[in-house]
């Protein structure tokens, strides 16, 4: 099977992806923009300032996405010792580090009107945090070493320890009592959120979804590119 991982074989479908993934991209951040912005009411008590939440929510979930698909591919590539899991964490890592900053920034902004400040150090503000201080870590691990089974061996265990916080994350307003209200969106039970406010929520959703897939492409193309440079054959 990992005669599927070869470089060659790889770029070339991710090399023409970027430019279909942009396309969509497109698509739906002009009309999710336009249902958040434009068609999707105020609210009652937050007036448009909830409209903060089109970018918002959508940033974390997809930053807490990334991490997770981040520790897999980083535990199951140090146990199996694929190299190119460790690359496709490696090239997921920039758009997640963008998206946490996102999720940090707007929070801000909404908290200022909602709570009456810019920031408080409530439980899942702090945990958030707390992921892009492992996201940051991540980063520089990269940039700081040389070699690869010392970069390999330090990401795996930085992605093992943050995965522990993306629980703490999610279930913090369940077990604390903090400022941001409890789960509007459920699965298992049903969702409290209006279809109104829903679909715009969801659109964006998806177009941050490929905004982090065409990040992770050219991020991924890179790495590719440079392994064929370096004459490797496999991964």
């Amino acid at each position: 099977m990992f005669k599927y991982f070869e470089p060659s074989k790889i770029f070339s479908i991710t090399s023409k992806a970027p430019k279909y993934v942009l396309f969509l991209f497109i698509i739906f951040i002009s009309i999710g923009l336009t249902e958040a912005l434009i068609l999707s009411p105020e609210d009652y008590k937050q007036s448009h300032s909830v409209r903060i939440m089109y970018v918002h929510v959508p940033a974390a979930w997809i930053t807490l996405g990334i991490f997770s698909s981040m520790t897999f591919l980083s535990i199951i590539g140090y146990i199996f010792k694929i190299r190119n899991f460790f690359l496709i964490s490696k090239s997921l890592a920039p758009s997640g580090f963008v998206f946490i900053i996102i999720a940090l920034v707007t929070g801000s902004i909404w908290g200022k009107p909602t709570w009456g400040t810019w920031w408080a150090w409530d439980a899942r503000i702090t945990s958030m945090l707390i992921l892009a201080l492992f996201y940051l870590m991540y980063l520089l691990v990269w940039r700081l070493y040389e070699n690869e089974d010392k970069i390999f061996k330090i990401t795996a265990l930085i992605t093992l320890l943050g995965i522990i916080n993306v629980p703490i994350i999610k279930y913090s307003v369940d077990w604390w009592n903090t400022l941001h209200q409890p789960a509007s969106i459920n699965i298992l039970s049903k969702s409290t959120i209006h279809s109104s406010m829903l679909l715009p929520l969801a659109i964006m959703t998806a177009a941050f979804a490929l905004f982090s897939l065409l990040i992770f492409l050219m991020k991924y193309n890179t790495e590719l590119i440079k392994i064929k440079n370096k004459g490797l054959d496999r991964l």
